[in-house]
């Protein structure tokens, strides 16, 4: 069984936020790449009006999530949480306890998979 995490995260921009949205993404995405070598994957999608955001993640095991933690606290939280307003997460996986702690304040629903492969 596979060991990999993956969450789906649908945000809203807070009002006159906007022109903050692409700085941070970019610094999220460049810190994930360089210090986060078990975070597997890391996308975000912006609908047209830029009034809202999904990010897709995927980690190697809860221990991967849990070093993601331990960076975007110290590096990234304040800033995000001052831009977007989570309104969906979706966490994909066996996704253990700490992990799911730590993603309640998003409001976090686990889904546990039942059938398919990884190439």
């Amino acid at each position: 069984m596979s060991e990999i995490i993956e969450w789906v995260l649908e945000m809203d921009v807070r009002d006159g936020q906007g022109d903050q949205v692409q700085q941070l993404l970019d610094d999220i995405t460049k810190a994930a790449l360089v210090d986060e070598p078990r975070t597997l994957h890391c996308e975000f999608y912006m609908s047209d009006d830029r009034r809202s955001c999904t990010v897709l993640e995927r980690y190697a095991d809860n221990a991967a999530v849990m070093a993601h933690f331990a960076q975007f606290g110290g590096r990234f939280a304040e800033r995000f949480t001052q831009i977007f307003i989570p309104a969906r997460l979706t966490v994909y996986g066996p996704a253990n306890d700490s992990v799911m702690m730590a993603l309640a304040g998003f409001g976090a629903t686990r889904m546990d998979r039942v059938a398919g492969f990884h190439r």
